[in-house]
């Protein structure tokens, strides 16, 4: 048997791959460069009940839905995984994970902290990603600067932001989003989808 088959057949299961972070941080800009690079994976598109905002494309950036509708997945669960942040529902679509993964296919999903550690309760083998900004103040600005929130808003995702921060050493790997390195951060995530990747013996997919 050749080596490069024994190696495939020791380690062909799909990774799930989490991306988490405080509000403002960058997620979204580094799952759009994601996006651009050449691999095989599946991008979650989540679930929200919240306004959609004038850069973004439903269906493509999220699902925005009703609180009805939400209600009616929620009721028919089809949720991996939801929770309402900022008086606004988000959840993760169950089949948006195991459809991919039952086809072969590395998932990649976006939460915020809470929700990324459920995910992680529920699916023991999904590698966990926590990204923080270069400063507050990085992230003071990336938050002004979408001019999505009031300033009473503002200063509470930045609050929330300092307890998010305190639970860093609950995930695998960190990666600092600074205001102008946008590349180094995409970079270091597919450097360490490329580790797991090679990793032998790893853990199958299951949802607990």
């Amino acid at each position: 048997m050749e080596i490069a088959n024994l190696i495939q057949q020791k380690n062909n299961q799909p990774l799930v791959i989490i991306l988490t972070g405080p509000s403002g941080v960058g997620k979204d800009a580094a799952l759009n460069e994601l996006k651009k690079l050449d691999r095989q994976w599946h991008f979650v598109v989540t679930t929200t009940t919240r306004s959609i905002r004038f850069n973004e494309i439903d269906g493509k950036d999220y699902m925005f839905v009703s609180p009805e509708e939400f209600q009616k997945t929620l009721e028919q669960n089809g949720f991996l995984e939801y929770a309402q942040v900022y008086d606004k529902w988000y959840g993760v679509p169950k089949n948006q994970v195991t459809e991919p993964i039952s086809k072969g296919k590395d998932v990649i999903l976006k939460v915020d902290v809470q929700g990324a550690a459920t995910i992680k309760s529920l699916i023991p083998s999904a590698i966990s990603i926590f990204m923080i900004p270069g400063s507050m103040s990085d992230l003071e600005h990336r938050l002004t600067s979408r001019m999505t929130e009031s300033e009473n808003q503002l200063n509470l995702r930045l609050e929330v932001a300092k307890t998010e921060l305190e639970q860093i050493n609950n995930f695998e790997y960190y990666i600092i989003n600074s205001e102008d390195n946008l590349d180094g951060a995409v970079e270091q995530i597919d450097k360490i989808i490329t580790v797991e990747k090679a990793r032998l013996n790893r853990p199958p997919f299951t949802i607990h």
